[in-house]
């Protein structure tokens, strides 16, 4: 009977004897704990559950919109190397010439009256003068302005006095002006503090006479003495524009090879012979040629014939009086060629310049440039 009962009974039932009780299957105990725990806890449950299905959309919307990034190509740069930089080229304001730096465009000008007459002859500094202007002085004789800025002759003269014309010619140049007394309304002029008179007469060391010349034609200087009188006082730099420069090309088709410019004097009358392979112009007077004592024939790269007008003015000695400002006719010879042009000035401070028939300013080739003022009614200018 007995028996028959174990046998009846659930086989989930087990037993190791017949005198102990049964053994059941146990859960496991942490989800017991969770089970209960979340009966407990209900609200609990339900926000750990939200932030949990929250934080499982963000990570699968992420993995959806997730783009892998570009790979951008680093741009390969290339080393520049530089070219070297150009040389600066400085060029003279008074002759358009080549100068060694800044500095040198900015050296003082000096200006220089020397006699012309025949007792004059040879003079001497005139060769390398930067800019010469030439005009009658007196009775029929003609007198030269010479411009100096990077030359610096160590003899200089005749040295002769000054008119008004020659004070409106230099007076754009900034320079200092070296003579031997002038005429009453010259010397008002220079000496009314507007200008860097240097006048013999008050100067007396600068200059000296001769003793192989006589008076009144025997006055020199040197740029020694010159440069320093000028340092001591405070002439050491001169800020002006001068002619538009170009570089000379000799024409190969030449058109004034024989120039004549006559003043209206046998004594004074001049003419260039052009040289080709010198670009220059040999300048011969009275039918010789004109020379510098020291430096040999005079030949300046540019010649100029300027046509003024010219009266005598019946005061302080019956002085010349020559009209500088406005303009006028005027015939460029260089590299070969004459040209027609005119000249303009439009005050005594104005700086003289050339247009062509275009109006358009014409360059000058660089080097010493000679300007003949030539008298309208007795002077004439011719070439071939």
């Amino acid at each position: 009977m007995q028996a028959y009962v174990l046998l009846a009974l659930p086989r989930a039932i087990i037993t190791t004897s017949m005198n102990e009780e049964p053994l059941l299957p146990k859960k496991p105990k942490f989800w017991t704990k969770l089970h209960d725990w979340i009966h407990r806890h209900p609200t609990a449950t339900y926000i750990i559950a939200g932030v949990g299905l929250i934080l499982i959309a963000s990570l699968v919307t992420l993995a959806v919109l997730y783009q892998r990034p570009v790979e951008v190509a680093t741009p390969i740069v290339k080393k520049h190397t530089p070219k070297p930089a150009l040389a600066v080229k400085y060029y003279s304001p008074l002759t358009g010439l080549l100068v060694d730096n800044e500095a040198a465009t900015k050296q003082a000008v000096t200006a220089i009256m020397i006699e012309n007459s025949p007792d004059a002859r040879p003079q001497s500094g005139i060769k390398q003068a930067g800019v010469v202007y030439e005009a009658i002085a007196e009775g029929g004789i003609t007198r030269f302005l010479t411009l100096h800025q990077q030359d610096k002759p160590q003899l200089i003269g005749p040295v002769r006095s000054v008119r008004m014309y020659y004070v409106d010619w230099l007076a754009p140049y900034n320079a200092s002006v070296a003579h031997v007394g002038g005429s009453a309304a010259a010397l008002a002029e220079v000496r009314n503090g507007s200008y860097r008179d240097i006048d013999q007469f008050f100067n007396a060391g600068t200059y000296w006479r001769a003793t192989d010349r006589y008076a009144p034609h025997n006055v020199y200087t040197s740029f020694e003495k010159l440069d320093a009188l000028n340092q001591a006082k405070g002439y050491t730099t001169s800020d002006f524009t001068g002619f538009s420069r170009v570089d000379g090309k000799p024409s190969d088709a030449p058109t004034a090879t024989s120039v004549a410019i006559n003043f209206g004097g046998a004594l004074y009358n001049t003419t260039y012979a052009y040289d080709k392979v010198s670009n220059s112009y040999a300048r011969s007077e009275a039918g010789e040629p004109h020379l510098d004592r020291e430096d040999g024939q005079i030949s300046p790269n540019v010649v100029i014939a300027m046509h003024v007008d010219m009266s005598l003015v019946m005061q302080d000695g019956n002085r010349e009086d020559i009209t500088t400002t406005g303009s006028g006719d005027a015939t460029i010879f260089q590299n070969g060629t004459a040209q027609n042009v005119t000249w303009h000035k439009a005050s005594r401070a104005g700086q003289l310049n050339f247009t062509d028939e275009a109006g358009k300013d014409v360059p000058l080739v660089r080097g010493q440039t000679w300007i003949a003022a030539v008298p309208n009614g007795n002077g004439n200018v011719s070439w071939q």
